[in-house]
């Protein structure tokens, strides 16, 4: 049973890693300027799934933001088009801020499950050698 925490404990961390990489990235990008020719950047969500049973959870896969952005007035900008506009993506900072704090939060409580299942290991050999 205590193999099945590191497991599902391991299967946690790599998701939750990912969905890291991916607010990261959004994050990193929300301030990008695109030519309205173009499309903006497209923020990355990552989709969570359920294993089967006592499995763990899984990336089931990614979602993409709108390559639409929004649209705004900079007649400055080098890449503004003829009326003055530039293409930004359609990222809500407050958002991902609240999405990398979940995100670091489930990655911390399940390095403690690995911590802690180690822990037991060490004590179960313990008594073994007692």
């Amino acid at each position: 049973m205590t193999f099945d925490a590191i497991g599902i404990a391991s299967t946690g961390l790599t998701l939750h890693r990912k969905w890291l990489d991916a607010v990261s990235d959004n994050l990193a990008n929300a301030n990008n300027a695109s030519p309205t020719s173009g499309n903006a950047f497209q923020a990355r969500y990552v989709l969570a799934q359920a294993g089967e049973g006592v499995s763990g959870a899984y990336v089931a896969g990614a979602a993409l933001g709108d390559a639409e952005g929004r649209l705004v007035y900079s007649p400055d900008h080098p890449l503004a088009d003829a009326e003055g506009y530039v293409r930004y993506p359609d990222i809500d900072m407050a958002e991902q801020m609240g999405e990398l704090i979940m995100a670091q939060r489930g990655y911390q409580a399940n390095a403690a499950v690995v911590d802690r299942a180690k822990t037991a290991y060490e004590a179960a050999l313990q008594i073994g050698r007692n």
